[in-house]
């Protein structure tokens, strides 16, 4: 916003700051809460609150023992190593099934294209309790629907490594979609027509003249389509097992079962990793500005 011109009213003047204070209170009331948990991690006892020590600012009420016993507990290690396979898979599944769908939308003669991308972005917009609760039967007796009847599949999802890959990829499509979607609307279509003509096969066209062009809003998707399955909880309660536990399963579980300040520090380090991801979608949606023309070098 530009600086209060010198004639501005009463009544713009009061406006101008009284703005800034909202949005002032409004960033404190959504930062504080996160805030907060990055120095109870360094909390020297076993609490959940600040101790007069921490208080006083003595370096004897602050220690890193919450954060070695992360990195040396086997339950938090095992957790963590569940988090490192799943999401990735599922991000892959994510930023390849939601790229294609995005691209596909994208063309006019599509029929429905509206309804389809109401379907395939309703896992953002349903609740997740829901969700998990669909995906819990589906996976209990998986079947393939067919016009003379369902055909039951023999094994079941439920339970195992691939359906919470399965879940979390179908949870971070409509990241992708959308974020696909923003980049192609200002795609020149003309240059697929362009490579065509000069004979390349639309796999090569796919590849050489659309991929670079898009890939910054491919790697935002997929960077959110991890961060939805790092971060996820819900649905592996209930398509998962003792054997897919994941680090928030872990950090739900410590918090209903035993109150332990390692997850503060768990928190922290989740922290930092969505901020470092967060920037680079940042950086990745300046350079596809750039690329496309709509900011300056």
């Amino acid at each position: 916003m530009s600086a209060l011109p010198a004639y501005a009213t009463t009544g713009q003047r009061i406006w101008y700051y009284s703005f800034r204070v909202i949005c002032g209170l409004i960033f404190f009331f959504l930062i504080a809460p996160i805030v907060v948990i990055i120095p109870l991690s360094f909390n020297a006892e076993n609490f959940f609150t600040f101790t007069p020590e921490m208080l006083s600012l003595d370096p004897a009420g602050f220690s890193t023992k919450h954060y070695q016993d992360f990195f040396t507990s086997s339950d938090w290690q095992l957790a963590l190593r569940n988090s490192l396979k799943i999401a990735p898979v599922a991000t892959f599944l994510s930023v390849s099934l939601g790229t294609l769908a995005a691209i596909g939308l994208s063309q006019s003669h599509v029929p429905f294209r509206r309804a389809i991308m109401a379907i395939l972005i309703s896992p953002m917009i349903v609740p997740l309790i829901i969700s998990a609760t669909g995906m819990y039967f589906f996976y209990s007796n998986p079947y393939i629907p067919t016009p003379f009847g369902r055909i039951d599949l023999p094994f079941t999802l439920t339970g195992t490594y691939w359906g919470v890959v399965l879940a979390h990829a179908a949870l971070g499509i409509p990241f992708v979609i959308i974020t696909v979607t923003a980049t192609l609307v200002g795609f020149d279509q003309s240059l697929t027509r362009a490579a065509a003509n000069m004979g390349a096969n639309p796999v090569t066209t796919f590849f050489r003249v659309q991929m670079p062009l898009i890939l910054p809003g491919v790697v935002s998707g997929g960077l959110f389509a991890f961060i939805t399955s790092f971060d996820e909880v819900v649905v592996v309660l209930f398509v998962g097992s003792a054997g897919q536990k994941t680090l928030p399963w872990q950090m739900f579980t410590g918090l209903r079962e035993q109150i332990s300040p390692t997850i503060l520090a768990v928190a922290t380090i989740l922290i930092a990793v969505s901020v470092v991801l967060l920037i680079v979608v940042e950086m990745l949606r300046r350079r596809s500005e750039r690329l496309r023309g709509l900011s300056p070098a």
